[in-house]
């Protein structure tokens, strides 16, 4: 009897199944394995582009909750060539002579641009009547003395009448009171003496010190009047050492201490320069100009310097301070203040005042509030306020253009550039000033 075998699938009841069971079930679970892991990765195929379109959308909505700003640092400069300041150059002491007495001009000793010495003789004075009352004085005071002498003598011979018992009481206190007038008359007519002498000796005009005559406005013969202001007999000016005056700008006025030493240039054409000694300054500040008196000692041995003349002071470098600005799009002003927001590390927005000094067209001075190391917004919103984040944009703003040097000429200085509004990721553009109209004078 033969066997017949047929084909077909493997199942739970097929021969194959029922002549090795083991092995066909080996064979159903790795169908069921593979059709699950294909369904998994059909799945995953399906989700995960799901999933980053999720995650990159939450991304972008957390990114654009949080600004994006562009940041300036403060540009910091210090000048390189110091300040130049006008100055007035004057003599060490200087005096007007005047008349003390009356009378005419009997002659004249010196001129112009003589050189004299101290109670040096420069002119005599004709005083007939002063003379006549020095005269007169002189015999009213002999008078005087010459009736006190006698009224003493009396009067010591009354006293000894009186202790006698020969005159009265009232008799002897009456010589002595005598006496005491007429010494009394004495004493003033004595004054009265010396007064005139005095104004005598006014008749020889002097020289109060060592100098150079520089006016004379009298001649032989001029009707002198005394105390009269308007008429000034001699000028005299004392031109070794000399005084030289200028004035330091407020913002400078802490640096500048007696002992300093700077260059004074004597006329606007002029290269040479003479060197100069702090003396003293007013220590106050002009309501009027802002700015310090200041004055320096300049040695004119040589007589090189003429008192009067224009000359120009150059504060050197290491007396100034440093100049710190900042862009006019980086400023947020507010009722009371103005500020400026800085970003710090963690990108968290700090608002801090500032104090704002000269303006240089669309740069301005920040006396104080920030630093060179801070990062400023540019173009900050009228909402921001401290504390909130924000991240800093790729690029960063440039630093602002800083403003031309005090000693810069105004052909020099570039041209001021506007200011370009910043977006949420473009940076601000560099801001170049115009030169201030006034000489500068850098922050410390």
């Amino acid at each position: 009897m033969s066997t017949t075998t047929h084909s077909g699938g493997v199942g739970p009841g097929s021969d194959e199944h029922k002549a090795d069971p083991v092995r066909a079930r080996r064979r159903f679970r790795r169908i069921l394995i593979a059709g699950g892991a294909l369904l998994i990765i059909a799945l995953v195929v399906g989700f995960i582009p799901q999933l980053r379109q999720r995650r990159t959308a939450t991304a972008d909505t957390n990114q654009l909750a949080i600004p994006t700003v562009a940041v300036v640092s403060p540009t910091v400069t210090t000048p390189g060539s110091g300040l130049n300041l006008p100055a007035e150059v004057k003599p060490w002491q200087e005096a007007s002579i005047y008349a003390r007495v009356n009378g005419y001009l009997k002659t004249w000793l010196v001129d112009i641009g003589a050189h004299v010495n101290k109670d040096q003789l420069l002119a005599e004075i004709d005083t007939p009547d002063l003379d006549q009352q020095l005269a007169q004085a002189h015999s009213q005071a002999a008078l005087a003395q010459k009736s006190s002498e006698q009224a003493k003598s009396t009067n010591t011979k009354w006293q000894e009448l009186y202790h006698q018992g020969v005159v009265s009481e009232l008799d002897a206190e009456n010589t002595t009171t005598s006496q005491a007038t007429t010494q009394a008359n004495a004493d003033a007519f004595a004054a009265n003496l010396r007064f005139l002498e005095q104004e005598v000796a006014f008749k020889r005009v002097t020289a109060p010190f060592a100098g150079t005559i520089t006016i004379r406005n009298v001649n032989v013969g001029d009707l002198i009047t005394a105390n009269n202001t308007n008429m000034e007999m001699f000028h005299i000016q004392q031109r070794d050492p000399l005084r030289v005056y200028f004035r330091i700008p407020q913002t400078e006025a802490s640096n500048i201490a007696a002992g300093q030493s700077f260059d004074v240039q004597v006329g606007a054409q002029s290269a040479k320069t003479y060197p100069g000694k702090v003396i003293s300054t007013s220590e106050a500040v002009s309501p009027d100009s802002r700015t310090m008196l200041v004055q320096l000692q300049v040695d004119n041995s040589k007589n090189e310097i003429l008192p009067g003349s224009y000359a120009t002071v150059r504060v050197p470098q290491v007396a100034l301070g440093k100049l710190v600005t900042l862009p006019h799009n980086t400023l947020i002003f507010r009722e009371k203040s103005v500020q400026v927001g800085v970003v710090d590390a963690k990108g968290v927005v700090q608002l801090r005042d500032v104090k704002v000094g000269r303006d240089f067209g669309v740069q301005s001075e920040i006396l104080s509030g920030v630093t060179e190391s801070d990062k400023v917004i540019v173009n900050p919103s009228d909402s921001l306020a401290s504390g909130t984040t924000v991240r800093v944009s790729a690029t960063p703003a440039p630093s602002a253009t800083p403003a031309p040097s005090p000693t810069t000429p105004a052909s020099s200085a570039t041209p001021a550039g506007s200011a370009t509004p910043a977006a949420s990721a473009t940076s601000a553009p560099s801001a170049t000033p115009a030169p201030s109209p006034s000489v500068s004078v850098a922050k410390k």
